[in-house]
């Protein structure tokens, strides 16, 4: 016998351990067990970070044994009703509609920012728009009724003496996904749209008129237009997950800022898969310099956008948002 049999006989005997130890009824048990941690996004830039870190596969990574579910959705407004639903545990939304869920009752805490600004107000090419004030008798589209884009909508045209149509003027505002506005604008059902990276960059390139940019919409662009979230009990039945999966976001955050090229590159592969759409570079890169990604959370800010939900009518008082908020995810 050589001398390298009895090794080779000792790695054998491990191999069939392992073998069985994962037929075991056991190890089933164990991994039917592993946690599933569910997450919704959007296909948008402002959720870069989500786009990056599933790209990357740092997401499922950092959750260990744990699935990862992802799901994309079309507005803050369908997530926050998945939310409410149980279906979701963790989510980038905006802040409009993690506000409104707030209010409602809905379990859960801010943990993190995501991205800042990156909306901008485009009208079609000829729609005669050229101003803000000239949205007067225009139908206006959103992402949703209720989200982020059309809370900062209705208090725009407040600013400039506009009304919307429900409340005695003539300003219409529609909801129409991202994704689906230059449809929109081809068959002339909407005349602008106050919309997200990169749908807005890609509709000037096709020739429509930027009307706001993204520091006219709002304070200077310096307010917060993608949060994460998480449901208050999975985070309390699950803290180690939660925790490893902010790491990750930071992780993603850094790397859109310290690798913008490569990360555009991960951020459209994603929104092909998404939407069927891909972005050209320069387009995608336009959008970028729009859009601010970032981890921290301004409450000042987020204050202030609590007040805009008031305003608007989507809600009555605004929350204790000392208590909604959590930088870091503080146990």
């Amino acid at each position: 016998m050589t001398q390298g049999t009895p090794r080779r006989a000792a790695r054998r005997w491990r191999l069939l351990a392992l073998a069985l130890l994962a037929s075991s009824p056991a190890h089933h048990a164990a991994a039917q067990n592993a946690p599933t941690v569910r997450l919704g996004y959007f296909p948008n830039l402002t959720h870069a970070p989500a786009l990056v870190g599933l790209e990357r596969g740092t997401f499922q990574k950092a959750l260990g044994a744990a699935r990862l579910d992802a799901r994309a959705f079309v507005s803050g407004t369908t997530l926050t009703e998945a939310f409410a639903a149980g279906q979701i545990d963790l989510a980038y939304v905006g802040p409009g509609p993690a506000i409104n869920a707030a209010t409602r009752g809905m379990p859960l805490q801010i943990i993190a920012g995501a991205s800042e600004a990156g909306a901008v107000l485009i009208a079609r090419k000829d729609s005669g728009i050229r101003s803000y004030a000239d949205l007067a008798g225009k139908r206006v589209a959103v992402p949703s009724l209720g989200n982020t884009q059309d809370i900062s909508l209705r208090h725009l045209l407040k600013e400039e003496g506009l009304k919307l149509q429900t409340d005695g003027g003539n300003v219409v505002v529609t909801p129409v996904a991202p994704a689906d506005i230059a449809a929109a604008f081809a068959g002339k059902r909407v005349d602008a749209t106050l919309v997200p990276e990169p749908w807005g960059a890609l509709l000037q390139a096709q020739g429509h008129r930027l009307i706001g940019s993204e520091k006219t919409v709002w304070r200077d662009g310096r307010y917060p237009t993608t949060l994460l979230i998480v449901n208050t009990r999975f985070a309390q039945a699950n803290p180690a997950l939660v925790a490893n999966f902010l790491k990750a976001h930071a992780d993603a955050v850094a790397y859109l800022n310290r690798s913008p090229a490569a990360a555009r590159t991960l951020v459209n592969t994603q929104l092909d898969k998404l939407t069927g759409q891909q972005v050209d570079v320069r387009v995608l890169q336009r959008a970028m310099t729009r859009t601010r990604f970032t981890t921290a959370l301004d409450l000042a800010a987020l204050t202030d956008y609590a007040a805009l939900n008031v305003e608007a009518g989507y809600a009555r008082q605004i929350p204790d948002l000392r208590a909604l908020v959590n930088p870091g995810f503080k146990r």
